[in-house]
């Protein structure tokens, strides 16, 4: 089956590759978790069904922090939230401001930069502080279940994190319970999930589930046989039941921002034929823990602005909602030259490995999964 991105979306497939399979938060910046609290025993299949209810939350306000260490080798930093190597590696810090699935925002601050993602009724604002720049999308009231029409900003919470690493869950996983921890002042229960196959990279997948309302406060995944994670994002702070102050949920464009807006929704559903040519070149191989996410090498370093489709000559990264900016064409070749040559029956190429993910390019091709490298090799022309 092809994967469904579309065209504003593909900048993002080589971390979303990284994260749905496995991956990416680490470290030990989140502070560690108190005494294990007493609460009622509760099954593996209990959590698993608390945690996919689309249940109603409170409102609150937190700080989230985000951590990520994946064993890359050092990568130059552009003090921008959205930048490639910030999506890789370091720590962010998010404000969570939230109402209800209609009214919330997320705010990433760094040093000289912010990010915020502000949802307002059938509209959603993206704010870059680097470059004064906004987009404005918006769903017509009419549209039903509008949250689906609108993207999702360029930020993690530990809810995000939980609903993309739960879509491995199946027979292919071991579930099990470990004991209860305090997050954020909060109880709550911790959700163990482990690949079966050994070819998978990742050692186990915990998520912390709030006792209350079976809200994930934290997820870490840890590269096999590793005993701290390789990914780490959870609350710090969390007050629940009190409602954000209004200014913290309204969004005026800043003097002088640039506003690009983008309609969703009203609009006919694209024809399957319009949406495979959308897809060309894109595609997967295996299935859970041993997803292979493949696309066109001129594809990935076109969307990270480090060159155009088809040309050899890199060009100066963009940035914005279509793609990342600040530091792309460095990092890509930082990873390029930390990539070794391999060659086997399937042909030949160059290999980036790490503790939790393998990145292959061969053939004009890119493979990416949190596998071992013999599953990208036999995913070598079987993607579809």
């Amino acid at each position: 089956m092809r994967v469904t991105l579309s065209r504003r979306g593909r900048w993002a497939v080589p971390v979303i590759a990284v994260a749905v399979t496995g991956g990416v938060i680490a470290g030990t910046q989140i502070p560690s978790a108190q005494a294990s609290p007493v609460l009622p025993v509760r099954t593996p299949g209990q959590l698993l069904a608390e945690i996919n209810q689309d249940q109603k939350l409170p409102p609150l306000t937190g700080t989230v922090v985000e951590t990520t260490s994946l064993g890359l080798p050092q990568l130059p930093q552009a003090g921008n939230p959205t930048s490639l190597s910030s999506l890789l590696t370091g720590s962010h810090t998010i404000k969570v401001y939230y109402l209800n699935a209609q009214h919330f925002r997320l705010s990433v601050q760094q040093p000289m930069s912010e990010t915020d993602v502000i949802r307002s009724a059938n509209t959603l604002w993206l704010w870059q502080s680097t470059g004064n720049s906004v987009t404005k999308f918006t769903a017509p009231a009419t549209v039903h279940h509008a949250h689906k029409q609108l993207p999702a900003g360029p930020v993690l919470t530990p809810q995000q994190a939980a609903s993309a690493i739960l879509t491995a869950v199946g027979k292919t996983t071991l579930v099990s319970v470990q004991d209860n921890v305090s997050i954020a002042n909060e109880p709550a229960y911790q959700l163990v999930l482990a690949p079966k196959d050994h070819r998978s990279l990742i050692g186990r997948v915990v998520i912390a589930v709030d006792a209350k309302y079976g809200m994930p406060l934290r997820v870490q995944v840890f590269a096999k046989g590793a005993g701290s994670p390789a990914f780490q994002v959870g609350y710090t702070q969390l007050s629940m039941n009190q409602a954000p102050a209004a200014a913290n949920l309204n969004f005026t464009p800043p003097p002088g921002a640039k506003v690009d807006t983008v309609n969703v929704g009203d609009k006919p559903a694209p024809s399957a034929r319009a949406q495979k040519q959308d897809m060309t070149g894109f595609g997967t191989y295996g299935s859970d823990w041993l997803t292979v996410v493949s696309l066109p090498q001129k594809d990935l370093l076109s969307s990270l602005g480090t060159g155009a489709a088809g040309s050899s000559t890199p060009t100066a990264p963009s940035a914005g909602p279509g793609g990342l900016g600040g530091d792309s064409q460095k990092v890509i070749g930082a990873l390029l030259g930390a990539a070794k040559p391999v060659s086997g029956s399937w042909g030949s190429g160059t290999l980036l490995q790490t503790g939790l993910f393998s990145m292959l390019m061969t053939g004009g091709e890119v493979y990416i999964g949190a596998v071992q490298p013999s599953v990208l090799y036999a995913a070598v022309g079987h993607t579809s």
